[in-house]
């Protein structure tokens, strides 16, 4: 069975008393912008997606995850545009095999 421990003085652990910058900043501030510079990429599509992260910064961090995922969705939607774009024919498959040997 154990015993409570009476509490003795100076068995306290001090407490650091408020700091002036601590007592000057706001409580709630709220979701602060980064103030990132994007520059263009020459693709409109891409520079549309990049301009939508912009949206992030008045949104609680919570809402991130959805702005997030719409940036990531046109971004793909970008580089799989790219992979249909019509360009210059691939390789053909030749008809003629090497493993003929008589």
């Amino acid at each position: 069975m154990t015993e409570a421990v009476p509490e003795r003085p100076g068995d306290e652990i001090p407490v650091p008393p408020e700091r002036e910058e601590d007592a000057e900043a706001p409580q709630d501030a709220g979701p602060a912008p980064l103030g990132v510079t994007l520059a263009p990429t020459g693709s409109a599509e891409v520079d549309a997606a990049l301009e939508r992260l912009a949206d992030a910064d008045d949104l609680p961090t919570g809402s991130h995850v959805e702005v997030y995922e719409d940036v990531h969705t046109r971004l793909r939607d970008a580089l799989t545009a790219l992979d249909a774009a019509p360009g210059p024919p691939g390789p053909r498959e030749s008809a003629a095999t090497y493993d003929d040997r008589s």
